[in-house]
C-alpha cells in the first residue's frame, strides 16, 4: 500500500508555535502519514528547513504585516508566492496527495489549484471565519476588503474537497455560507493535549504579596477584549475598594504596548503585569498561581461563533472562568464558567469577586471542568475526526 501523504500549509503563524497546526501535523504523522508543512519564519522558528517528530517543515519569510488594500494584497501575494515555491519543492521531494490549507487567510486553494492536474484535492481546516474577522477588527460590513473576504470563503469551499471545521457553528457556515454537503464537513475541535497542560503547585510570589490572582492567556490583539479586563480591575479596585487582587496577564501579540500604556494611564501597574510572549514552563506557573482565569473577547459576531483555545487551557487546568455570555464559549465551558452581560465590564468584576469569595464553588466549577476535558474535549479524543475524515478519504481514493 502507498504511504498517504499530506502537505499542510499555514500562512499566518510559525511551526510549531501554531498549536493547532502542530497537534494536527504531528498526530497524522503518528499514525502513519508523511506529512510536510509550510508555514512563515517567526522568532525562534527561522529554519528554513527541519524535521520535528516526523514532520517535515519548511519556512519562508514574508513581508511586515499589511494594512489597507495595498497592504493586505502585498502579503497575500508574497506568502502565496513562497508557498507556490515551497510546495513544489516538496511535490519534488516527498510529494503529497492532498494540500490541507488552514486558514486565515482564506486564499490558500490557489496554491492547491496548481496542483490539481497531477490529482491533488484541496482539503480547507477552517480556523477563522475571515468576513467575521474583518467586521470585529474594523467594525464595517461593507467595502472591497470586506467583500473580498466573503468572495474568498466562498472559493475555498467551492475548491475543497472536504473541510475541517471547529465547532457546529462553522459547520453551519460550512453548509449554509459555503455550500458544503453535510456529510463532507467534520467538527474538529481544537482540544488541548493534557500533557502539555500539567497541573502544578502554584507560586505565591507572582501574586506580589496579594490573597487573589486573576490569570489571563492568550494573544494581545485588537479583538480579545483585554479593555475589558483593565476596566474590571480598575472597577474593582476604585469602587469596591479592594487591592487584594493580581491580575496576571500573559501573552503577546500587537496591541501589547497600547495596552501597557493604557494600564499605566489607569494606574494599575501595581496590581497588572503583562508578561508578554513566555515559555510554556513560566506560563504555567501564573496560570496554576491564578484562582480564577478570565476570557474577557468581546461579544461579536466573529466571538460568538468562535472556540477560544484559552478557555479549553483553562479547564484542563481545573481553573474557574469569568467570561461574557457567547454562544461557543457557553458550550465549552458550560458548568465550568459564570457568565457576565455581554461587553459589561461591571458585571464581569462582579462575577470576579463572586468567585473569589466563594471557594466551594471554584472547587465545583474547577472540578466539571478538568472534567469535561479528560471525558470529552481533550486532543485526545477531539483528534478522531482528523483520523476518520482523512481514513474516509483515502479509502476512496483506494489508499
Amino acid at each position: 500500500m502507498n504511504q498517504r501523504k499530506i502537505l499542510i500549509i499555514v500562512e499566518n503563524l510559525p511551526v510549531p508555535f501554531d498549536t493547532r497546526v502542530w497537534q494536527e501535523a504531528t498526530t497524522l504523522a503518528a499514525n502513519g502519514y508523511l506529512v510536510s508543512v509550510i508555514s512563515p519564519k517567526g522568532k525562534g522558528y527561522d529554519s528554513e528547513y527541519e524535521c520535528l517528530s516526523g514532520v517535515h517543515i519548511y519556512r519562508h519569510d514574508l513581508p511586515p504585516e499589511g494594512n489597507g488594500a495595498l497592504g493586505y494584497a502585498r502579503e497575500y501575494w508574497c506568502a502565496l508566492r513562497e508557498e507556490y515555491r515551497l510546495a513544489k519543492r516538496v511535490y519534488k521531494e516527498r510529494g503529497f496527495h492532498v494540500i490541507h490549507g488552514c486558514n486565515p487567510p482564506d486564499d490558500i486553494y490557489m496554491v492547491a489549484k496548481r496542483f490539481k492536474k497531477y490529482g491533488v484535492d484541496y482539503v480547507f481546516d477552517h480556523h477563522d471565519i475571515c468576513p467575521e474577522l474583518f467586521e470585529a477588527k474594523f467594525g464595517r460590513r461593507s467595502g472591497l476588503l470586506y467583500k473580498s473576504q466573503l468572495w474568498l470563503e466562498r472559493n475555498t469551499y467551492r475548491h475543497c474537497t472536504f473541510a475541517f471545521v471547529t465547532n457546529e457553528s462553522y459547520k453551519r457556515i460550512a453548509i449554509e455560507r459555503g455550500g458544503m454537503s453535510p456529510d463532507d464537513v467534520f467538527v474538529l475541535r481544537s482540544g488541548p493535549k493534557l500533557e502539555r497542560l500539567r497541573i502544578t503547585p502554584p507560586r505565591p510570589e507572582i501574586k506580589r504579596g496579594r490573597k487573589y490572582m486573576v490569570g489571563y492567556l492568550g494573544v494581545i490583539g485588537q479583538q480579545e477584549g483585554i479593555e475589558y479586563l483593565l476596566q474590571a480591575a480598575d472597577y474593582i479596585r476604585r469602587e469596591l475598594g479592594r487591592d487584594d487582587i493580581f491580575w496576571g496577564i500573559v501573552g503577546g501579540g500587537p496591541h501589547l504596548a497600547q495596552l501597557r500604556q493604557m494600564c499605566s494611564d489607569m494606574g494599575l501597574d501595581d496590581i497588572v503585569e503583562f508578561t508578554g510572549r513566555v515559555p510554556d514552563e513560566t506560563l504555567l506557573d501564573y496560570l496554576n498561581t491564578a484562582d480564577v482565569c478570565v476570557n474577557p473577547d468581546e461579544y461579536n459576531a466573529m466571538n460568538d461563533k468562535s472556540t477560544m483555545n484559552k478557555i479549553l487551557e483553562y479547564m484542563a487546568l481545573g481553573k474557574p472562568i469569568v467570561q461574557f455570555d457567547l454562544t461557543e464559549g457557553r458550550f465549552s465551558a458550560r458548568e465550568a464558567s459564570l457568565y457576565a452581560k455581554r461587553n459589561d465590564a461591571k458585571d464581569m468584576a462582579e462575577k470576579i469577586i463572586c468567585l473569589l469569595e466563594h471557594p466551594g464553588m471554584r472547587r465545583r466549577m474547577s472540578e466539571y471542568g478538568r472534567r469535561r476535558i479528560i471525558n470529552e474535549l481533550s486532543w485526545e479524543h477531539t483528534s478522531r475526526a482528523l483520523l476518520d475524515g482523512y481514513d474516509r478519504y483515502f479509502v476512496r481514493r483506494g489508499m
